[in-house]
């Protein structure tokens, strides 16, 4: 069957160019909300995560840590991970914010997000923005495509000097062993990164370490947001 563009075909893009004035209420919103936080660290990882698993723990405590020295804690506000990520900032007594996204499936925004810093998205594509803009360093543990996409977005905007250099940390020597190596192996190797591309992120087990490593780049850094 061939395709003839008419009547339909003007109306669909109509709406596109409608749609623009959500896009532009959804970052008017999110800026606005975010605008009143203080230093924050975003935490990523996976909404499959059980509340038995390991990384689950991890999540807790690495936040926790954070909301100890002051930090506040910034998550996709869903569960697994993001859930482990608002209840250790809560019980750090650090601000614990939740950038929600409409899903079909898996996403609700979980208890521990304070309820003044609870956001709703449609667009993921503004939510990642919002996530950028607004954290001054990134924790990440296993995930999946999501988290692989927030975790790229903020390397490569690190990467092009889009941002300042922000800490980055890998929680979970193990499971980014593999990606770490193909990093290595063939991006490096091939000539599609520097050598100085592996000096964006660390790599660690250990919360506390982790935590540290974010601590230590703040000494010599500023604290200031930019985008």
């Amino acid at each position: 069957m061939s395709f003839k563009p008419g009547k339909d075909w003007s109306e669909i893009k109509s709406n596109d160019s409608w749609a623009i004035f959500k896009i532009m209420a959804e970052f008017v919103t999110g800026y606005e909300k975010m605008a009143s936080i203080g230093p924050s660290i975003s935490v990523f990882g996976s909404a499959r995560t059980k509340e038995d698993d390991p990384f689950y723990q991890k999540a807790v405590n690495v936040s926790k840590l954070l909301g100890e020295k002051g930090y506040g804690v910034i998550t996709g506000g869903g569960p697994g991970i993001m859930e482990a990520g608002n209840k250790g900032a809560q019980l750090g007594g650090g601000q614990s914010i939740g950038l929600n996204i409409d899903l079909p499936f898996e996403q609700s925004h979980n208890p521990y997000i304070d309820k003044e810093s609870n956001l709703n998205f449609d667009y993921f594509f503004v939510r990642k923005v919002v996530f950028v803009k607004y954290s001054q360093g990134f924790v990440v543990l296993p995930g999946g495509f999501g988290t692989m996409d927030e975790l790229f977005e903020a390397l490569t905007l690190t990467q092009t000097k889009k941002i300042k250099k922000k800490p980055i940390v890998f929680i979970g020597k193990e499971y980014w062993s593999g990606l770490i190596d193909w990093i290595k192996n063939s991006m490096l190797a091939d000539g599609y990164i520097s050598e100085e591309d592996l000096n964006l992120f660390m790599v660690c087990d250990d919360e506390e370490e982790a935590v540290k490593y974010i601590d230590d780049f703040f000494k010599t850094h500023s604290l200031s947001p930019n985008f």
